[in-house]
């Protein structure tokens, strides 16, 4: 199951070539994690409250067609479960008519508040929060 958000192109966020800065990109793929993480059931108190956090450990960034100011792009967001104490998360950047403008691909983990290391079975930990887990591919 892949969850996506529009997100408008605002003309503040242009670099001097007329397209989408690079960092926004980031910016956008965190916008929609924590609205998938919102709508799982899970909200940053809701994390913090059980003394953990996500951390980005890599991303990569392959661009494919450029976005500019006023343009609509929706951003994809699916987790990819593995063994051991990280995860993939995959997303997309497409247009509204599905044209693909972007992918960002990253590696994340679940850090322990306390100890500073990441939990040994983030898998578990993000089901035991979701109230919704089959929207995070649980």
């Amino acid at each position: 199951m892949s969850f996506s958000v529009r997100v408008a192109v605002r003309g503040y966020e242009i670099d001097v070539q007329g397209h989408l800065n690079n960092v926004v990109y980031h910016q956008y793929g965190d916008h929609a994690r924590w609205e998938l993480l919102r709508a799982a059931g899970i909200g940053a108190d809701d994390l913090r409250r059980s003394g953990v956090g996500p951390v980005t450990l890599e991303n990569t960034i392959r661009y494919l067609r450029e976005l500019r100011a006023g343009d609509e792009v929706d951003v994809t967001c699916a987790f990819e479960w593995g063994e051991g104490k990280t995860y993939r998360v995959r997303q997309e950047f497409l247009r509204p008519g599905g044209e693909p403008a972007a992918e960002l691909t990253g590696v994340g983990g679940l850090l322990d508040l306390r100890a500073r290391r990441l939990v040994d079975d983030p898998k578990a930990r993000w089901r035991e929060l979701a109230a919704s887990p089959e929207l995070l591919g649980l």
